[in-house]
């Protein structure tokens, strides 16, 4: 099997589990809180990335760290797993999941829009306009089939879905700032983080150890399968491309596929809206990555 092949293979996988995400999510919560979610997910992600790191006698390397390395990882690993997971995963208690997915996919909008404080970049025309068709998706997406002064909508169920992609983008944007260390050490200490920061949440709230087989399952699948092996996966599709900006655009997939499994699994009715507003959100980044690709050229 050539590179391009291997490539196209690991990416395959990785948008499969992805796209199972929303689904298992609502599995999940079904059974558990979401302190409880994040806290067995984040755990099982950092004994799965353990076990990677061991496989390619890595260990050593990942545990010698500096003072300044374990700072960054302690605030990247704040933002994502831990405050991204956290605001997500209430979003999706408040939320249909055909709703919760597709407004957690505005991130790279939001990517762009961040980095004009953070990088210091220009916010160009075209950006500007995908940014409004952007909120134009979300409008639809968050109408849930019904235009009377969003009748079916949960405001803060929105906004903590659209949230969530503003945190995930401020941990991408600062996580370049870090990009000397191995991503996956990195991703390690990440969730490591994020474990003992939810444990730390954890011990506080009532019943917090009182999880049954459910709700651990689940849990332990969003860890491996969403979490943990997700992203090595993608990373070592990322080494074997040719074009990461090619293999990059089959990340818009994700969605479209994510619904079909929420309306199989989950019996949810998809509105109209939920597909109009994905079509013109995913519309809008292609339009402004377009733009990126001509100065680029």
């Amino acid at each position: 099997m050539n590179s391009v092949n291997r490539s196209y293979l690991y990416a395959g996988l990785t948008i499969l589990f992805w796209a199972t995400s929303a689904t298992a999510f609502k599995i999940a919560l079904r059974h558990v809180d979401h302190v409880q979610l994040l806290f067995l997910a984040s755990l099982t992600s950092t004994l799965a990335l353990l076990v990677v790191l061991l496989s390619q006698k890595r260990l050593k390397e990942a545990l010698t760290i500096t003072k300044s390395q374990l700072k960054w990882s302690a605030f990247l690993g704040f933002l994502n797993p831990f405050a991204y997971y956290f605001v997500l995963f209430i979003a999706y208690g408040l939320l249909p999941a055909q709703v919760a997915q597709p407004l957690n996919f505005i991130w790279p909008i939001a990517m762009v829009i961040l980095s004009v404080p953070i990088l210091g970049q220009h916010l160009s025309l075209r950006s500007f306009f995908a940014l409004i068709l952007s909120f134009i998706g979300v409008v639809l997406i968050s109408s849930q089939g019904s235009f009377s002064v969003f009748a079916k909508s949960n405001p803060l169920g929105v906004a903590l879905a659209v949230g969530s992609s503003v945190i995930w983008a401020l941990f991408w944007l600062y996580n370049v700032r870090d990009s000397k260390r191995d991503e996956v050490v990195k991703l390690f200490w990440n969730f490591l983080v994020a474990t003992v920061l939810c444990l730390g949440v954890g011990v506080f709230r009532p019943n917090f150890f009182s999880i049954n087989l459910n709700g651990a399952l689940a849990s332990i699948y969003i860890g491996l399968f969403e979490m943990g092996f997700a992203f090595v996966l993608w990373l070592k599709a990322l080494s074997y491309a040719k074009s990461t900006a090619k293999l990059g655009n089959i990340v818009f997939f994700v969605p479209f596929l994510s619904l079909i499994i929420i309306w199989i699994v989950l019996k949810e009715h998809i509105y109209w809206t939920t597909l109009a507003g994905l079509v013109v959100i995913v519309g809008s980044i292609l339009y402004q990555r377009a733009g990126k690709a001509e100065s680029n050229s």
